[in-house]
C-alpha cells in the first residue's frame, strides 16, 4: 500500500495556518542539529529487559534531531523506562485527552451523564482530533475545573494554556504516563464507565492518525491511541503519541514526547523507532535459563540489526494551527 505523500501546496498552507494560529512566524532555516542522546532509564520484574529495553530505546534516538521524552510502564512485568519524563512540552492534541477525562470526571462529580452534544464534541475530538470541538469543551470547562481535574489525578506538572490556548498546555511524560494509567485501571478520579468510554473513542480514532506509538504493536493487542502536532516559530515540530495497549495478556501504556523536528515525519519517525523496540522488547518471550539468556544476547550481537522502514505519515485529518484559536461564539 503507497502512503500519500504531503504535497508543496498542502504543506505551504498547513504552515500559513500555523503562523496565525500561534500568532508568531514559522521558523525558516537549517534543521537543528542530532540531539544529544542519552539514556533511558529502566526498571523490570523480568530478568534482562530493563537493560535491553535501555538499550534498544536508546539506539532508536542516536543521531536523530529529535529531544525526546519516553515512558513506559508493564503492568505485566512491572517495567518502567522513562527519558526526560519530567521535561515540558507543548501539549499539541495530546491534551485533548486531559479534556476529556476532565469532562468525564467533572460530570460524574455532578451525577450526570453526558449531553447528546457532549457525546458529539468527544467523539469529534478524540476520534478526528477536531479543534472546534476541543474548543467548545475547553470553554465549557474552563480551566479551574481542568486544573481541579489535574490536581486530582496527580498530574502535578501539567499547567493548562493560558488565554484559550489549550494547545499550548505544558505537558509532561511522567503526567502523561499518569492519565493512561488511570485509564487501564480501577481508581478512585475516573469511574469504570468514564473510562471504558474514553478508552473506547481512542480505540476508534481514524486510520490516518493510528501513527506514533502503535507502530510494531502485535496484531493481537488492543491499542487505544491519541497524537498531537503542532509547528511553532522555536523548537520546530512537536509531534506526540500516547497509547494504552491491553487485551490478550498485554497491559502497558506508552508516552513519546517530540519537539525540534525539521518536520512533522521526523517526529513519527521518532516515535515509531522507539514504539518498535518497546513493543518488541516488551512482546519476547522470556528466556527459560540464565544459559538460553546468555545464548539469546550472544546470538543478537551477532544478527545483522535491522533496517526500520520509516513511512512518510498521511496529511493529518486535522490541521494543527486552529487548536491555538478560540472561536468567538
Amino acid at each position: 500500500m503507497t502512503t500519500p505523500r504531503i504535497s508543496r501546496r498542502v504543506r505551504g498552507a498547513l504552515s500559513a495556518t500555523l503562523a496565525v494560529g500561534v500568532l508568531a512566524p514559522v521558523a525558516v532555516g537549517a534543521a537543528p542539529a542530532a540531539a544529544a542522546t542519552s539514556t533511558a532509564s529502566c526498571t523490570s520484574g523480568r530478568a534482562g529487559l530493563a537493560a535491553k529495553l535501555s538499550k534498544d530505546i536508546t539506539a532508536a534516538l542516536k543521531g536523530r534531531a529529535s529531544t525526546t521524552a519516553v515512558a513506559l510502564y508493564d503492568r505485566t512485568t512491572k517495567t518502567t523506562c522513562t527519558l526526560r519524563a519530567t521535561s515540558q512540552y507543548d501539549s499539541a492534541s495530546v491534551v485533548k485527552a486531559t479534556v476529556l477525562a476532565t469532562l468525564l470526571w467533572d460530570n460524574a462529580k455532578q451525577g450526570r451523564h453526558l449531553t447528546s452534544r457532549e457525546t458529539d464534541l468527544s467523539t469529534a475530538m478524540i476520534t478526528r482530533s477536531d479543534n472546534d470541538a476541543t474548543t467548545a469543551l475547553w470553554k465549557q470547562l474552563g480551566a479551574t475545573k481542568v486544573s481541579a481535574f489535574l490536581k486530582a489525578a496527580g498530574m502535578t506538572h501539567t499547567v493548562p494554556g493560558a488565554g484559550g490556548y489549550w494547545g499550548l498546555t505544558q505537558i509532561t511524560a511522567q503526567d502523561e504516563q499518569r492519565l493512561l494509567t488511570l485509564l487501564t485501571a480501577k481508581n478512585s478520579v475516573l469511574t469504570d464507565s468514564a473510562r471504558s468510554y474514553e478508552l473506547g473513542l481512542m480505540r476508534k480514532v481514524v486510520s490516518s492518525q493510528r501513527w506514533g506509538t502503535p507502530a510494531g504493536a502485535p496484531a493481537s493487542v488492543t491499542v487505544q491511541v491519541k497524537n498531537g502536532w503542532l509547528q511553532r516559530a522555536t523548537h520546530g515540530w512537536r509531534v506526540h503519541s500516547i497509547g494504552a495497549f491491553t487485551g490478550k495478556g498485554h497491559d502497558y501504556v506508552l508516552t513519546v514526547l517530540t519537539q525540534d523536528n525539521k518536520t512533522m515525519t521526523d517526529g513519527v519517525n521518532t516515535i515509531q523507532a522507539v514504539a518498535k523496540a518497546v513493543h518488541k522488547d516488551l512482546n519476547l518471550a522470556p528466556p527459560r535459563t540464565m544459559h538460553e539468556l546468555a545464548a539469546r544476547t550472544a546470538h543478537r550481537a551477532d544478527a545483522p540489526v535491522p533496517v526500520l522502514q520509516e513511512a512518510l505519515p498521511p496529511v493529518p485529518e486535522a490541521p494543527a494551527g486552529r487548536m491555538l484559536t478560540v472561536t468567538p461564539r
